[in-house]
């Protein structure tokens, strides 16, 4: 399963909109390809089509393609633009990230389980009559996520696992040890340095990009 986060991180809005026209531009991408794009997890911020995080799945046969364009994306990236929201503000460069995460799903399989439930709407109404709902919960963690966005059950167990998955690996990297904290820290500072894409303007023109080792960031 290759699954894509790209971050506005903890900055303001303009990385919000950024993280908003990456998105637009890997589905572009995606298509272009030939490779499946589903939208797993959106985190919305104020302002229309920015978005302080997305996760995204890939598919594509074979999996190469998916994780090409995944990894293409993987690292610190830079969009350089006056502000939408500010316009004298002097700041133009915004920064924002992308990770990928090449999961091996199958290996967890029989330590992830799902419960049915029924969705609910807003003052506890619900929202159809099936149990369409579902949780899906790692045995060994504890760890659990509910899923309610799609209609079917199927649909919603499927983004359930993905979110999971994505969850325990990132898990892993807030885990690490002290000296490999360290080791991410100086990357990440080096990334920012030099972002492997940088975009100019509103229409979000790309103007650089460099390659990413595959090990990179994982």
């Amino acid at each position: 399963m290759i699954l894509l986060q790209i971050s506005a991180g903890q900055g303001p809005m303009e990385c919000c909109k950024a993280v908003g026209l990456a998105l637009n531009m890997i589905n572009k991408q995606c298509l272009d390809k030939g490779i499946k794009l589903d939208v797993v997890e959106t985190i919305t911020a104020k302002e229309r089509e920015c978005y302080k995080s997305v996760l995204l799945q890939l598919d594509s046969t074979p999996e190469d393609g998916a994780r090409q364009v995944a990894l293409s994306w993987q690292g610190a990236m830079l969009w350089v633009c006056q502000s939408q929201y500010r316009p004298k503000h002097k700041r133009k460069n915004w920064f924002f990230s992308g990770q990928m995460y090449d999961i091996d799903d199958s290996q967890l399989d029989n330590s992830v389980t799902f419960q049915t439930c029924r969705a609910s709407g807003a003052g506890g109404q619900h929202v159809n009559t099936t149990d369409s709902a579902v949780r899906a919960t790692h045995t060994a963690t504890g760890m659990s996520v509910r899923v309610e966005s799609e209609r079917s059950q199927h649909a919603n167990k499927r983004l359930a696992k993905a979110i999971l998955l994505q969850k325990l690996e990132a898990t892993k990297l807030a885990t690490m040890t002290q000296q490999e904290k360290k080791r991410w820290q100086q990357h990440w500072q080096v990334e920012r340095g030099d972002p492997v894409k940088t975009f100019k303007g509103e229409k979000f023109i790309l103007s650089h990009e460099r390659s990413v080792s595959k090990g990179a960031m994982i």
